[in-house]
């Protein structure tokens, strides 16, 4: 069985074919889906999802979000930490963490958010589940100021010194469609030489596409003309660069290649590493 240890099930992107998406996913082997929150808006839709789906869910604000967020929106979190304490299927606070690529976001308003959630997720006692965009350093200061109980550092796209620093707090990377491009050298370096525990496996659906589901610029302009011609064209060309869990096999199989395990390892070994790191998976 494979583990999607991140994927937007909730984004808007489904909302036309969820179940089949659903659906896919089992028929390729992807038994269960990590569906991490991005905003106090759509906590109840990860919770819902994941019971209705048997995945599991984190609840936490992302950096990208932090802008829109009122300030009462950590108070909100936790209260709902709280209040699910108990419900197995909540494995983690997440997504949070700090992007320093996208211009024109709040540095100062990110960090306080990260600070604040770090200190809910050590309080709860759960894992966390980090967005890291050109952010490893800020991102690991936050966490030796403030313990946690390790988790999934998602999409990393560091350097080496970096990752064994994640790796060393308890952290595990992600690797998922960026790591199928062979000019990602970087990524797929760090993919073959990490410590075998300390690599899972994610799509992040509906972004982040492999190579085989990446589309140009002007790929993506032909698809916006193919939408004027009728919703079942629109549909049929928004679909070719969605990413979607039933992907994660044919991820892993270029992990497998990179690392030179057989296929069947890489399901095996990235599955208990996901539930290593966020050990409330052993309760679902």
């Amino acid at each position: 069985m494979w583990i999607d240890s991140h994927c937007h099930l909730d984004a808007a992107e489904f909302d036309a074919d969820r179940a089949q998406v659903v659906e896919r996913a089992r028929a390729a082997g992807v038994g269960m889906l990590v569906l991490p929150a991005v905003e106090r808006a759509n906590f109840d839709a990860v919770r819902q999802l994941a019971h209705a789906t048997g995945g599991v869910y984190a609840l936490g604000i992302h950096p990208m979000y932090t802008d829109r967020a009122a300030d009462d929106d950590l108070e909100h979190l936790r209260e709902a930490l709280a209040e699910r304490r108990d419900d197995p299927r909540l494995v983690a606070v997440g997504e949070i963490g700090l992007d320093h690529f996208v211009p024109g976001l709040d540095r100062e308003r990110q960090q306080r958010f990260y600070l604040a959630q770090l200190r809910l997720a050590r309080d709860a006692g759960l894992p966390v589940i980090l967005h890291v965009r050109r952010s490893a350093d800020a991102l690991l200061a936050g966490l030796r100021r403030i313990g946690v109980a390790g988790g999934i550092a998602h999409a990393f796209n560091g350097s080496a010194q970096q990752a064994q620093a994640f790796v060393d707090l308890g952290f595990a990377l992600g690797f998922g469609g960026a790591m199928t491009f062979e000019r990602a050298l970087q990524i797929r370096a760090l993919a073959a030489g990490l410590p075998g525990h300390a690599v899972v496996l994610e799509t992040d659906a509906p972004d982040i596409p492999p190579q085989w589901r990446y589309r140009t610029a002007a790929e993506r302009a032909a698809d916006n003309a193919a939408n004027a011609a009728g919703a079942a064209g629109a549909a049929g060309a928004a679909n070719k660069g969605r990413n979607e869990p039933a992907e994660l096999p044919r991820i892993g199989a270029v992990l497998a290649g990179l690392r030179g395990w057989t296929v069947e390892e890489t399901a095996r070994r990235t599955s208990d590493n996901v539930r290593a790191v966020l050990p409330r998976l052993a309760a679902v």
